[in-house]
């Protein structure tokens, strides 16, 4: 079997490392593979360098038909056996009329206009794989496979050459500083936090509108921008709590992340989070921009180790039921030989 995965992102979001990740993982079981991506991704070297079989050609054309037509004649010279569309934007340049089938992946709960030329749909929650059966997917070719975690064990970073006091309870944020994100809820929550400290990990728009906020809630020396890293697993051993404050997260990979690394969660309750958290049983859910109870429920797990240990102990429970590297991959090594044995009868 030779999949074809195709991703046009080129950011370094949760869905793009975790697309990454499961093309890392197929390799590493031994499927055979190649990949199209954005030449401005950021792991294509590394993905080379571990022997994997990336092409940039088809991405780096301006023009959406042109990529589409780089992409039949990439098509017609490999004969994959199956294409693995990557999100929306590799959805919309991949061919009609290949005879291969065609498998979207999707991240969110957008419509499935842009999969147009798709066979089959993967979901990456039960509610996402839902939603495409109602807005017209047929239901015996949608399938729910969940993500795993994005980072794995690392030593902890030093606290000191992040200036942040060795005794100040750390609040690590893994996102993109974007408006979906939240990131603006848990600044206000900071002021009735004296003694914590944020570790923002992530570049986006809001950077300056941020750093602003923090200056005028006089919380700046305590708001630590990190930019992008590829240490968050020596960020999680580090940090005290992870925060997901997210106002959109249809998954929210940072909550397997937190799990594995066996770190108490406090979340807001978007359709990820509140699909997978029982509130103070694997961590805590509040309200959507509900700095006070943000606040509160951070505070809560602060104070009360025997409340921040059950949390750990369930998320590691749920974690190592289903939501490991190993678990997911097999999953998508059955699913693809589901859509062969469909497509041979």
């Amino acid at each position: 079997m030779r999949v074809l995965h195709v991703m046009a992102a080129k950011g370094n979001g949760g869905a793009e490392l975790y697309a990454t990740d499961v093309m890392c993982s197929l390799h590493e079981a031994g499927l055979e593979q190649s990949m199209v991506m954005h030449p401005a991704a950021p792991r294509v070297p590394a993905m080379r360098a571990a022997g994997m079989d990336v092409d940039t050609g088809p991405l780096r054309l301006p023009f959406r038909p042109a990529a589409r037509h780089a992409l039949r004649r990439l098509i017609g010279r490999i004969r994959p056996d199956l294409i693995h569309c990557w999100l929306r934007r590799a959805a919309e340049i991949v061919p009609a009329g290949t005879g291969v089938p065609v498998i979207g992946w999707f991240g969110n709960y957008k419509d499935l206009r842009p999969f147009a030329h798709c066979d089959w749909f993967v979901g990456c929650t039960a509610d996402m794989a839902a939603s495409m059966v109602a807005r017209g997917a047929p239901a015996d070719r949608v399938a729910y496979i969940p993500t795993f975690p994005s980072v794995t064990p690392q030593p902890p970073v030093s606290r000191q050459a992040l200036d942040t006091p060795p005794d100040a309870p750390v609040l690590l944020v893994l996102s993109r500083l974007h408006p979906a994100k939240g990131l603006e809820t848990l600044l206000d929550a900071l002021p009735a936090l004296p003694r914590c400290h944020v570790w923002l990990a992530g570049e986006g728009e809001l950077r300056a509108a941020l750093g602003a906020q923090a200056t005028r809630l006089g919380v700046a020396e305590r708001v630590h921008f990190l930019g992008w890293r590829s240490d968050r697993g020596a960020l999680l051993a580090a940090a005290d709590l992870c925060v997901l404050p997210s106002r959109y997260e249809p998954f929210g990979t940072v909550i397997l992340d937190a799990w594995s690394a066996g770190v108490p969660l406090v979340a807001c309750a978007a359709d990820g989070p509140r699909a997978h958290i029982s509130n103070g049983e694997n961590g805590m859910l509040v309200p959507i921009d509900d700095a006070p109870a943000l606040a509160t429920a951070i505070r809560a797990v602060i104070d009360d180790p025997a409340l921040a240990a059950r949390i750990v102990a369930g998320g590691t429970r749920d974690y190592e039921a289903g939501f490991t590297a190993q678990a997911v991959t097999s999953q998508w090594l059955a699913f693809y030989k589901r859509v062969l044995q469909a497509k041979n009868g």
